[in-house]
């Protein structure tokens, strides 16, 4: 059976309508790990003072927040996801940080059109490790760039190649070898769809982008042990939960076992040290 973008859809969303709970709980691991390439993906998407700001596949928002100070009370950010309740988590800790000038709207990044707003009425746009996950990742680009204004810049960061972030392909690898899973064919989705040499670059500029750049920016996932990370993807990472499908529900707490052991090879004395490389990408309409 071929890949199925609309069941693939159909189950990201549920997955991320399971991991909402998990992913806002570890908010603050999430904000300490992400934190640089999220300051550099608003430098890069020209967030500032008064800027209105769109955040595709926003997730929790705790980027959405960051971009809101940025902007102030003349600024404006739309926080967008596939997964209604995890947008209730972004709303919720916009309230909790007394920002006001936050709204969260359940949209398709593949079809952003259909949010209502006024094409070319963004300043700047941007998503943080969601446009690995589009299964039309040119389609998702084109709507950005048509939600842009003239000279607005968009900016994405996305995992670099499996070798530079083996906190994570090592759990991906394992999963696929016990679930018999081929590897993905060039174009479909996940979390190294855009990571080789060149690929976000053309991938931007396809979609009309110009004065593209990519910046590498290295981000280690800093945690106790091997088993906090277990734990930490066990309960936020939904791209594993769908690979998993092919497994046997029995087998799964050995998978996890597995995963954990081989992830013990980045335990310091300093702690858990799991190898991430992002890129952020940016270019302007």
């Amino acid at each position: 059976m071929g890949f199925d973008p609309i069941r693939y859809k159909a189950t990201t969303r549920q997955q991320w309508e399971d991991a909402a709970d998990a992913w806002h709980r570890w908010g603050p691991t999430l904000e300490e790990w992400l934190g640089e390439a999220t300051d550099l993906m608003l430098d890069a998407a020209g967030v500032t003072l008064g800027s209105t700001v769109l955040d595709v596949a926003a997730g929790a928002g705790g980027q959405s927040l960051a971009a809101a100070r940025r902007v102030g009370p003349s600024g404006t950010v739309v926080a967008t996801d596939i997964s209604p309740t995890i947008l209730t988590y972004a709303a919720k800790a916009a309230a909790e940080a007394g920002l006001t000038n936050i709204g969260t709207v359940e949209a398709d990044g593949e079809a952003l059109d259909e949010l209502g707003a006024t094409a070319g009425s963004f300043d700047s746009a941007m998503s943080r490790l969601g446009l690995i996950y589009f299964p039309d990742q040119q389609a998702a680009l084109a709507g950005i760039r048509d939600a842009l204004r003239d000279g607005g810049r968009f900016a994405a960061t996305v995992y670099s190649t499996p070798d530079r972030n083996q906190f994570f392909s090592i759990p991906v690898s394992i999963i696929r070898a016990r679930a018999g899973l081929p590897l993905p064919a060039p174009g479909q989705p996940g979390p190294f769809s855009l990571g080789g040499p060149g690929v976000l670059e053309a991938a931007f500029e396809a979609a009309g982008f110009t004065d593209v750049v990519v910046e590498t920016v290295p981000a280690p996932l800093r945690l106790l042990s091997a088993a906090e990370c277990v734990r930490f993807e066990r309960e936020s990472f939904g791209a594993l939960h769908q690979m998993l499908e092919g497994v046997p529900a029995a087998d799964r707490g050995t998978v996890w076992a597995d995963i954990e052991t081989a992830l013990r090879q980045f335990e310091t004395a300093d702690g858990f040290i799991g190898p991430c490389e992002l890129l952020v990408a940016s270019g302007a309409r």
